[in-house]
């Protein structure tokens, strides 16, 4: 049986929150509930969103806080944490603004695509892998290689593309080396026969 790795009130504000917010604005999940919604695996505590200057004008109605130094954007409702990203202001491993290239529609919110989520995903765990929040993105990218449809050739084009190939090694070591498969709901031979497919599928390309 799967463990949930956050507070269960807390995801559940953080999931209600987020509706509210899909209903009013127009924005690109990234982050946790992304993964959530592919994966149905673990909830999130964060909402994490990409917006264009247009729908900046629109939150500013809230009590927004601009992080110069993270360069993002950020709200508190709670104990909820609302970061968000502006095209051509924010800074992350792939251009913002490109990042409304690589979307799809689920359950009526727009998100990026596994792919891409996916990278972002590293990103996020590279930067934080020795916190809480980093053992979250390990589980986050374990579930999206077992449970999302990746197409690892789009995968392998967009680290190309963006000069960040050494990506790929690090997912590999990271599957290799990654002993929670309670936290995906697998016993160990379960995680073994579907991280065997993983690998044998990113090894050629």
């Amino acid at each position: 049986m799967k463990k949930e790795f956050w507070n269960s009130l807390l995801t559940e504000k953080s999931w209600e929150i987020l509706q509210k917010l899909n209903k009013n604005y127009n924005f690109i999940l990234i982050g946790g509930w992304a993964v959530y919604l592919l994966t149905k695996q673990q909830k999130s505590k964060d909402i994490d969103i990409v917006i264009d200057i247009t729908e900046l004008k629109k939150f500013k109605q809230k009590r927004l806080n601009k992080n110069n130094h993270l360069k993002k954007y950020e709200i508190k409702i709670e104990e909820i944490d609302i970061d968000i990203y502006l095209e051509y202001f924010s800074k992350l491993v792939i251009p913002v603004e490109d990042i409304k290239n690589y979307i799809l529609k689920t359950e009526g919110f727009t998100i990026i695509c596994p792919e891409l989520l996916l990278i972002l995903k590293q990103a996020a765990y590279k930067d934080r892998k020795n916190s809480v929040k980093g053992e979250k993105d390990k589980i986050d990218l374990i579930s999206l290689l077992f449970l999302s449809e990746i197409n690892f050739d789009k995968y392998f084009k967009i680290l190309k593309k963006y000069k960040i190939g050494f990506y790929l090694s690090d997912l590999k070591n990271l599957l290799v080396n990654f002993k929670n498969y309670l936290a995906i709901g697998l016993n160990p031979r379960e995680f073994k026969i579907e991280k065997n497919k993983i690998l044998f599928k990113i090894k050629n390309l």
